[in-house]
């Protein structure tokens, strides 16, 4: 059974970039707004634990989400073919 790349993809951004988007407002429940560098700050430019870092984490969880799981579909979908 072949995966859509476009739903995959799409599917897979919308759960990276809501999980992230919660995670930070989960963290800021309990924590605080706290605008000190965190690891995914160092892969997402401008990410940091603040209602605007949530919504910045959720636009590139959907992109980063988006790409690699169009990526995966394809490489999946490419191995199932092969004999």
């Amino acid at each position: 059974m072949k995966l859509n790349k476009r739903a995959f993809g799409m599917t897979s951004g919308l759960i990276l970039g809501t999980g992230l988007f919660l995670f930070t407002w989960w963290v800021i429940l309990f924590d605080g707004i706290t605008r000190e560098p965190t690891l995914i700050g160092v892969l997402y430019r401008g990410y940091n634990i603040s209602p605007s870092g949530s919504f910045i984490g959720l636009f590139y969880g959907i992109v980063d989400g988006t790409i690699f799981g169009a990526v995966f579909a394809w490489l999946y979908n490419l191995i199932l073919s092969k004999p």
